[in-house]
């Protein structure tokens, strides 16, 4: 098979299909969304052109600069960390936010939504491993949390996101999958809403997280191939003005 940015594309959507056949799901119901930091905006063209239509962006200065250079078919997502001073930034840019980690970033979040007159649409990034290293909210404390949540008016809470620890077997990462659902099916019961997104999955684990029930893949290498030395020390700097 051809290794060309369309023939990864289309690889990657047959991998989602099949993973959602072993469970009797429709793979109309998991949205690929390609990772496409630190790659230039004419690679997001090419997938673009290939019919993708998803992208999703770590770095708010970074998405910036590329999404007027682009069609307005594509869609932006934004699933890095939101630091608190590119919230103004980012709100216009992304139709949907995967990150928001803390109670004090939705309060921010929804402030200045209302000043800007948006409704925008977030995920609660979940660190079921409990990882040091990793942001989002603990999941007991996301509970204790999730009733001052719900009552922030501007925020569209749509569901969870979690990252699951590198693994070198995409089966050890189904526990963490397994914990994001039943933590989202707990709060739907517990507080009477609906969370129907679980954004979970990435190159190396998205058939695993489509098993568990996935709705939003977060797939980069996969398709645009792996990122140069440079792009991958850019990817590690902070969003700086």
């Amino acid at each position: 098979m051809s290794d060309t940015l369309s023939a990864r594309l289309a690889g990657v959507h047959a991998r989602i299909e099949a993973a959602a056949r072993r469970r009797g799901r429709d793979g109309g119901e998991v949205t690929l969304v390609a990772v496409s930091k630190t790659h230039p905006w004419e690679s997001i063209q090419e997938a673009l052109d290939a019919g993708q239509i998803v992208f999703g962006e770590n770095r708010v200065q970074e998405a910036k600069a590329k999404i007027p250079l682009l069609p307005g078919r594509a869609r932006w997502h934004l699933i890095g960390h939101l630091q608190k001073n590119k919230i103004r930034a980012a709100l216009p840019l992304f139709e949907l936010i995967h990150s928001v980690d803390t109670v004090e970033l939705a309060k921010d979040i929804n402030r200045i939504a209302g000043e800007l007159g948006l409704y925008p649409r977030v995920l609660l990034e979940v660190n079921v491993a409990g990882e040091a290293s990793k942001f989002g909210f603990q999941p007991e404390k996301l509970v204790e949390s999730f009733e001052s949540l719900l009552a922030l008016d501007r925020l569209e809470i749509e569901g969870l996101m979690t990252i699951a620890p590198f693994v070198e077997n995409p089966e050890e990462a189904r526990p963490f999958f397994v914990g994001l659902r039943e933590l989202r099916d707990r709060l739907q019961s517990q507080f009477k809403v609906q969370l129907p997104q679980l954004s979970m999955g990435m190159s190396g684990d998205f058939e695993v997280a489509v098993e568990e029930g996935a709705t939003l893949v977060r797939v980069g290498t996969a398709i645009f191939g792996h990122r140069s030395a440079k792009a991958l020390k850019l990817s590690e700097s902070p969003d700086t003005p």
